[in-house]
């Protein structure tokens, strides 16, 4: 089985009030989160999870805020040796727009989205407001997408688990590294979603869902599920991350 690695790469951002990825808790406070498109090297297929921002915002402020470089898609994936027409391979965590913009320029990709992602990006309820399908429609009508409708082996050492916490077809996608499983998130969260505070803890709650949720105490009770699955924890919107180039 292959030993991969993750290399974060930030492809936009976004300010906000903190509380819209912490449940509860922090609301009122300014907070930047890096938007990340995930390289995963190992073995002859090029993958990538999700494809960030075609536009993204860069300014000093920002990149401080999260403390990392922010990239376009192109100069992202120029950081190792590739263009968009080099990926075989995109999975999706979910069809948010700033998880999918960049999708129409990876042309000879098989794109793995979740069934229920798949509906709700062409029937949104009035509060999906981040879902937009004209991201999607250029390789839906290519045929490029592969629909997952179970817990799926995407390849030996990679698989995707259907996680309905930030959104009906969410999928964490489970990556064999040399120190063990590593799971990025299929939902926004960052590592204090996952590592409370101590005023939460006293509460006697072991994770914080996302601002943003499908019914919160099934977010909750996943979340905990993914914490104990995970050697390596990876939470979609983890700053840290913004500075690392290999997991």
């Amino acid at each position: 089985m292959n030993k991969y690695k993750i290399h974060p790469i930030v492809m936009g951002t976004k300010n906000f009030d903190k509380g819209m990825m912490t449940y509860q808790h922090d609301y009122g406070k300014p907070y930047t989160i890096p938007i990340y498109c995930w390289y995963i090297e190992g073995g002859d297929k090029k993958i990538l999870v999700d494809t960030g921002e075609m536009s993204p915002v860069k300014s000093e402020a920002r990149e401080k805020a999260i403390g990392g470089r922010i990239y376009t898609f192109e100069e992202g994936l120029d950081r190792w040796g590739l263009t968009p027409q080099d990926i075989d391979i995109v999975i999706h965590t979910h069809l948010h727009n700033d998880h999918c913009e960049n999708d129409y320029k990876c042309v000879n990709a098989v794109f793995y989205v979740h069934t229920k992602e798949l509906e709700r990006v062409h029937n949104p309820h009035p509060l999906d407001f981040r879902y937009l399908e004209d991201y999607i429609i250029d390789v839906e009508e290519a045929g490029q997408i592969s629909i997952i409708t179970e817990d799926t082996e995407i390849l030996p050492g990679i698989k995707v688990i259907h996680t309905p916490v930030h959104t009906d077809g969410g999928l964490s996608v489970l990556i064999e590294t040399s120190k063990g499983t590593a799971i990025i998130t299929g939902f926004c969260v960052i590592m204090e979603n996952f590592f409370p505070p101590k005023e939460i803890t006293a509460m006697e709650m072991d994770v914080i869902p996302p601002g943003t949720h499908v019914n919160v105490y099934e977010a909750y009770d996943i979340m905990m599920q993914i914490k104990n699955m995970a050697d390596i924890l990876i939470p979609l919107h983890e700053p840290e991350f913004a500075a690392v180039d290999t997991i």
